[in-house]
């Protein structure tokens, strides 16, 4: 048997055991939801109301607007999409400091000996707490929430940046200078690209981190969002419209993950490791 023919039986059997992985995740959470249901339907509860009143709720809420705007209510438009751009915004802005940042000190011999305990410090410091602070810096808005959500989400992008630079094989610097890569060429050619599974690793624990400051900073000060609606429908006793705001945040989340996991399979695919997964 040919190595073609061999890769392509190989690659064929890792899709077939992933894509059985995947039914097998559907199937455990379609059996939760199902438990959940009889569980809220036996017990009663007007503070726990079952995922299919909440569906409802959720489908009343986000689709069967105008045809003019595909079907989606005005709230998706007023409060769903402003809360996506301060998140996103918010962590792009973070990413871009931390990557550009981390990589000036993780080259640099001293540049962690002299900010490295202050970054302890600011890191230590819960970003909630810190909204006051924001709110007197830039008032009530988008820029309160947008300053949140940077101290928060900086912090792994730039440390992993910097363990990521520092880790570079020494096999791959050797070679680099074997080939005389031009010194301005040397950080896009070698050193990103080795620390870039670090550097990922910080991305998708940021963007987490980011999607909760979003939330949490929109539970303050705020006129839109879906925060603010969360907070509202709780103090309305709207239990169905509140869980329905939860579980919006955890299909947002899920469906943030797998977009930046796909961009990170398609960017490391060079890695055997890597490979495995697909």
């Amino acid at each position: 048997m040919s190595l073609t023919t061999q890769r392509g039986i190989s690659l064929r059997g890792r899709r077939a055991a992933g894509l059985s992985g995947l039914a097998r995740n559907w199937l455990v959470f379609a059996g939760a939801v199902a438990v959940w249901e009889l569980a809220a339907r036996l017990a009663g509860s007007v503070f726990f109301p079952p995922p299919t009143q909440i569906v409802t709720t959720a489908v009343r809420l986000w689709f069967s607007g105008p045809a003019s705007q595909l079907f989606l209510t005005d709230t998706v438009f007023e409060d769903v999409l402003p809360s996506l751009g301060r998140c996103l915004g918010g962590w792009a802005i973070a990413v871009a400091l931390g990557i550009t940042l981390g990589t000036a000190l993780g080259r640099s011999r001293t540049g962690m000996d002299y900010v490295g305990p202050l970054f302890a410090f600011f890191r230590a410091i819960p970003p909630p707490t810190l909204v006051p602070v924001f709110l007197v810096l830039f008032g009530l808005g988008p820029g309160m929430q947008v300053a949140t959500i940077i101290f928060g989400a900086v912090w792994p992008v730039l440390l992993n940046t910097v363990d990521g630079v520092r880790s570079v094989d020494a096999v791959k610097v050797d070679t680099a200078r074997s080939f005389r890569t031009p010194r301005r060429y040397w950080i896009g050619l070698v050193v990103l690209p080795a620390a870039l599974p670090k550097i990922f690793a910080g991305l998708r624990l940021s963007l987490s981190i980011s999607l909760i400051l979003m939330v949490v900073s929109e539970l303050i000060g705020s006129f839109n969002g879906i925060g603010y609606r969360l907070i509202t429908s709780q103090q309305q006793f709207d239990f169905p419209l509140m869980w329905s705001w939860i579980v919006l945040l955890g299909i947002l989340g899920y469906g943030l993950n797998t977009a930046l996991l796909t961009v990170e399979r398609r960017l490391l695919g060079w890695q055997p490791t890597r490979n495995d997964d697909v």
